[in-house]
């Protein structure tokens, strides 16, 4: 089967470790050498410690001090959630299920509004990201590009490279410029968080995105290694890699570096129409991603000897403003793990179980391929491996099938069949260390291995409905105690037995004491749904295992007391493993009445309250005004710039009778353009064509002297198309008789241009397609030719707190009309639905007031509803932030999240919306109400981000 270019290089991530390392300065190593380093406990959590680390590695996973390390990383990008103390909600949800790093692209168009211009403030603090998450004990994988792909405009390219020279992503002179200013810029704040001199957790720097860069070919290669040379002149010692496999080190021979996997998948975006969906949106796409297939591909990757992995993305979050790539809307959920809104989904489940399991079993930090295993039914594949140091074997079983699959596994050392459901995979082991005990097999998947106080826990985990059988190897009988009902239990020949359905009950519970070891050992057994109960955590006390809640962020030892911070979402009991000495729980600062189990656990007595209802109010207080008055022959223009150059960078040919019409060669980048063409004499003139070029779900708008000529759209993509990043169309217009008359004439033109595509490369070539014109291309005239002075206008400076990719040049976003000052009293106070129809812009303002209580975390959406058959779109201001598009007869979105901080949860908001309609149908808005997308108990305290109202 031949792969795609973005299939290998998803694939092939093996990166350049070997040649990223050399030069560190003595603070990162290369290569372990000839002594190969054993099988022991990982590093403790990182923290910005102050003390000098050392990271190595070899062929099985990283070295940090000496000691091995499997890199179970998720992605976020803090600019896809404009509130920053939210980004530590997010990376306290990654670390407590499972992840041990965080991969963090920088995008350089939220960053630099001008050529020399560079914003780390506010929204875009990327100092006050990575001290939080070296407070999270989070590593972090640093993606600051300059091209970072992401599905955002451009690649993540500012839009003021679209009028510079230089070709990107090449080792041009005038490019390069730009580059070591951005990188500068980065590296003087990466620098100070750093994870080998102790200032924060940034272990690993990725330059680039994934492109193919083949060894042959000369100039992609000196680019490659000008970014290296920059990076590491800028005093960047962490390992360096690039997404591409070539860089250093080549397939052929033996593997000198671990695995390595940038982007696994954990979802897919989404484009207009829902072309990934089915036009279901992402629910669908979290659906048809579910967790056996999140399972099957991660355990995959581990089979291949992947230990540095990477999950894009583990939260997508949300592209507000005109920040989305040309084939996605504005929600980035992509059906990732967890949603949008920052609420858990079950597609954690494995994410969850994996990662722990990774972090608390080093065996399998240090796998090799070991002897094929054959399944009695071969419709199961099994990957074998083992550990050289102690002995233990991993199989990965994956069923391909569309059915449930039970079957022996001959020479595996597993005595009895094992189930594995329809495209679901398990990890299985035997001859495993679990504390003192010694792990005969297991039909269900271990997820943890710890200590807590003066016992050891091993925890199992399972599909529901399945049985899950463990065997220890036991030369004395042990005492066995069945905690709860559903266990069963029996002791042969120095092995115990143990039965446990999964499922029933929640957890299961079974205390084994005495026989080859003085050591207590708890056995838990859990399903998927009760799996993502269970939270292990490290205190400098000792490690904790809690059950319950919905989410543990926290835990503090203090005196004989644990102090647990995390989340309820419905009643739930507590139950705590604790370390020695700790005799008292309290939750959310509140104590909490336990009493000791037979486990050894600290149970609660009584329940914890669930989140409280969250009553939402109606938007009220609708107030109206018409907009476009550039449509206007009157409208003074004056002040706009004059549309006309002769030349322009971009890759588009400007015409051949010229001007140069488009938008980024005058410096608009973002959102709508005006264009106003005045000419004389329409006599003779049967119609106006107007070409134009925008990305996915792009229009254009006509007027002559103010009278609509039409709107033309851009189709909506299909399955051939999804991908296509630059559209161009003709649209004409008659017209009408009764303008075709001598004398002075005004053409006016409102273009969405949507956003720019990605920077493409085909067959190692940069494309500079970022440079596709944007806005109008070209003017001709039927029945005759004319000439027009052109002038242009688009969004005003960028808002010196939102950033230049919030706003666009409607009339009223240049006057502010989306912002929560303006006085809009003289606006025509309006009941919803709306049915205008009419060509051009309408504003709709109204305001609520939210009382949500200070202790819960409440997710809340904007949902907006319509007939389908009526074509007009919405730009979507909370607050002066620009939080969305939304197409009405396009979709799918029609919830859009509304961020916390940006949204005043105990205070007043402004709505604000811009409604484009084309004057064929009735348009809205009809609903527009707020949604609950979820709430619960607890949660981090949230910041107002700044909006300013004037």
């Amino acid at each position: 089967m031949e792969l795609s270019r973005r299939t290998f290089t998803a694939l092939a991530g093996t990166a350049a470790l070997g040649l990223a390392l050399a030069g560190s300065g003595g603070a990162a190593t290369g290569a372990h050498g000839p002594r190969s380093v054993p099988t022991g406990p990982p590093p403790p959590p990182p923290s910005a410690d102050g003390r000098r680390h050392r990271i190595g590695y070899d062929r099985h996973s990283l070295l940090v001090d000496g000691r091995r390390l499997v890199l179970w990383s998720g992605e976020m990008h803090p600019f896809r959630l404009p509130s920053p103390s939210l980004w530590r909600d997010v990376l306290q949800k990654l670390r407590a299920h499972g992840h041990n790093a965080v991969s963090v692209p920088v995008a350089w168009n939220h960053h630099s509004p001008a050529p020399g211009a560079y914003d780390f403030t506010g929204v875009r603090d990327l100092h006050r990201f990575l001290s939080t998450a070296a407070e999270e004990r989070l590593y972090v994988i640093l993606r600051p590009g300059p091209y970072i792909g992401a599905d955002v405009d451009a690649g993540g390219f500012p839009g003021w490279l679209t009028g510079v020279g230089g070709t990107a992503r090449t080792a041009d002179p005038e490019y390069l410029r730009h580059v070591d200013e951005w990188l500068s810029a980065v590296d003087a704040i990466a620098v100070r968080h750093l994870f080998t001199a102790g200032g924060g957790t940034v272990l690993l720097y990725q330059f680039e995105d994934g492109s193919d860069v083949p060894a042959d070919d000369p100039a992609g290669r000196a680019y490659l290694d000008h970014l290296y040379a920059k990076v590491r002149a800028d005093r960047i010692d962490v390992p360096l890699f690039h997404a591409d496999a070539y860089l250093g080190e080549r397939p052929a021979g033996p593997r000198k570096a671990p695995g390595f996997r940038t982007g696994a998948p954990g979802g897919a975006a989404d484009g207009w129409g829902g072309v990934a969906s089915g036009g279901k949106g992402y629910a669908e796409v979290r659906r048809a991603r579910d967790a056996a297939q999140e399972r099957r591909e991660h355990l995959g990757h581990l089979a291949e000897g992947v230990t540095v992995h990477n999950v894009r993305m583990a939260f997508g979050g949300t592209s507000w403003g005109w920040l989305p790539a040309p084939g996605v809307y504005t929600s980035y959920d992509f059906g990732a793990p967890i949603d949008e809104g920052r609420r858990p989904t079950p597609r954690l489940a494995p994410l969850h179980q994996l990662g722990h399991l990774v972090r608390t079993v080093p065996d399998l930090a240090r796998l090799d391929a070991a002897p094929g295993v054959r399944a009695r039914d071969e419709r199961l594949d099994v990957r074998h491996l083992a550990n050289p140091d102690t002995g233990a074997q991993v199989y990965v079983v994956r069923n391909d099938s569309a059915e449930e699959i039970t079957s022996l596994l001959p020479d595996s050392g597993i005595d009895v069949p094992v189930t594995v459901g329809p495209r679901d995979a398990k990890l299985l082991t035997t001859g495993l260390e679990l504390g003192r005990r010694r792990l005969a097999f297991t039909t269900a998947q271990p997820m943890l291995s710890m200590t807590a106080g003066r016992q050891d826990i091993a925890v199992f985990a399972g599909r529901g409905g399945e049985t899950a059988q463990v065997a220890l190897d036991c030369e004395k009988q042990p005492v066995t105690n069945r905690l709860d009902d559903e266990p069963a239990w029996s002791y042969d020949r120095g092995r115990l037995n143990i039965v446990v359905p999964l499922g029933p009950g929640g957890l299961s519970r079974v205390l084994i004491e005495g026989g080859d070891s003085d050591t207590p050992m708890v056995l838990l057994f859990a399903d998927d749904a009760t799996a993502l109960r269970l939270w292990p955590y490290e205190t400098p006390s000792g490690a904790l295992l809690v059950y319950g809640p919905a989410l543990l962020r926290s835990a503090t030892v203090r005196g004989s007391t644990v102090h647990l911070v995390g989340d309820v979402v419905g009643e739930t009991g507590l139950e705590v493993w604790a370390p020695r000495g700790v005799t008292g729980v309290t939750w959310n600062g509140q104590p909490v009445r336990t009493r000791l189990s037979r486990a050894g656990s600290l149970v609660m007595e009584g329940l914890m309250p669930g989140a409280p209802a969250v009553p939402l109010p109606v938007p009220a207080g609708w107030r109206r005004r018409a907009e476009n008055p550039e449509s206007e022959p009157d409208f003074d223009d004056s002040a706009w710039p004059a549309a006309d150059r002769a030349t322009s960078h971009s890759t588009t040919p400007v015409p051949g009778d010229g001007p140069v019409l488009f938008a980024d060669d005058y410096g608009f980048h973002y959102g709508d353009v005006w264009y106003r063409g005045r000419f004389e004499d329409t006599r003779g003139i049967e119609s106006v064509s107007l070409t134009y070029s925008t990305g996915t779900q792009g229009l254009l708008m006509a007027w002559l002297d103010g009278r609509p000529l039409g709107t033309h759209r851009m189709p909506v993509p299909d399955d051939k198309t999804a991908a296509r990043g630059t559209w161009t169309a003709t649209a004409a217009f008659d017209v009408p008789k009764k303008l075709r008359a001598r004398g002075p004439h005004v053409l006016s033109v409102l273009v969405r241009p949507m956003q720019h595509a990605g920077d493409e490369r085909a067959e190692g070539t940069a494309r500079d397609t970022h440079r596709a014109a944007r806005g109008l291309v070209s003017a001709g005239f039927g029945g005759g030719s004319r000439s027009v002075d052109w002038r242009i206008q688009g969004a005003a400076a960028p808002d010196r707190v939102r950033g230049p990719l919030n706003n666009g040049g409607l009339y009223g976003e240049r006057k502010g009309w989306h912002l929560p000052g303006h006085d809009d009293r003289e606006w025509r106070a309006v009941d919803l639905p709306r049915e205008d129809r009419r060509q051009g812009v309408a504003w709709y303002r109204a305001g609520f007031r939210l009382d949500v209580p200070a202790e819960v975390d409440a997710s809340i959406g904007l949902t907006l509803e319509d007939d389908p058959g009526r074509a007009y779109r919405v730009q979507i201001f909370l607050n002066g932030w620009n939080l969305g598009q939304y197409i009405n007869d396009v979709g799918p979105q029609h919830t859009f999240v509304l961020p916390n901080g940006i949204l005043r949860t105990r205070g007043a908001n402004t709505l604000a919306l811009a409604v484009l309609s084309d004057g064929t149908t009735p348009a809205g808005p009809r609903d527009v109400r707020l949604t609950l997308l979820g709430a619960a108990l607890g949660g981090v305290p949230v910041e107002a981000v700044d909006a300013p109202g004037k």
